[in-house]
């Protein structure tokens, strides 16, 4: 209990270290340029203790509860003795992890509000959690199969680069912001966890030069993605 009490505490602390410096930043600016009033500078300070409270939970309940799932379910994939689970399982929690990123929803929801609904937020993020899904579960074939990660890499990258030559230019920016956010509090430590179980129970495997790059990977789906969606939509 004692060791558990210290995490939490450990964890607030960081938190707070994080988050104070640019506190105190917008909170001088409000004060000197902005003017703000009494009653808008309190509310700023109690929005931002909520803020540090709930990154606080969120990164316990991470520690408490997603990270040690990933890495039960990671290491119990390739027990199944079946390439079709494994593949299946990856690319189903890729999908729902992605889905449940507070970030994409947040992207999508500005994309959707900004093109006037010309691009859908629900469409966009079914197209990147399905990216993000291919990729993880490319990812943990990488990891069964010894594939060196440059060749994937390359490889991904290079479709990239040969769709942004007929990708509608609006579509361009939102593709690598969409990578971008996919790396997010809810999808990095699951995927991770996933690779590191998974690296756990296959024999003569590293886990810090096999069980990591799934993020990388991973980033580059919703890329692809939302080029392939322009691309489509502008046909």
């Amino acid at each position: 209990m004692l060791r558990v009490m210290q995490d939490y505490k450990e964890t607030f602390k960081e938190v707070l270290q994080a988050i104070l410096p640019i506190c105190i930043v917008i909170l001088l600016l409000q004060v000197f340029l902005l003017g703000a009033s009494v009653t808008e500078v309190l509310e700023f300070i109690f929005g931002a203790a909520m803020v540090v409270v709930g990154i606080a939970l969120f990164l316990i309940g991470v520690k408490i509860g997603l990270l040690p799932m990933g890495e039960a379910i990671g290491a119990e994939m390739p027990k199944s003795g079946s390439l079709l689970i494994i593949v299946a399982v990856a690319f189903f929690f890729g999908f729902l992890t992605t889905v449940a990123e507070p970030d994409v929803r947040v992207l999508t929801m500005m994309i959707d509000s900004v093109s006037g609904g010309g691009i859908a937020q629900t469409p966009t993020i079914l197209v990147i959690a399905v990216g993000v899904g291919f990729f993880v579960a490319t990812a943990i074939l990488r990891i069964i199969y010894r594939v060196p990660i440059m060749y994937l890499l390359a490889a991904g990258y290079g479709g990239v680069i040969l769709l942004s030559f007929i990708t509608p230019p609006e579509f361009l920016p939102i593709a690598f912001d969409a990578g971008g956010v996919t790396t997010g509090p809810i999808t990095v430590p699951f995927i991770l966890a996933l690779g590191v179980g998974v690296t756990s129970v296959l024999g003569g495997r590293s886990a810090l030069s096999d069980g990591f790059g799934l993020i990388g990977l991973a980033s580059i789906g919703p890329i692809l993605g939302v080029m392939l969606m322009g691309v489509v939509t502008a046909l």
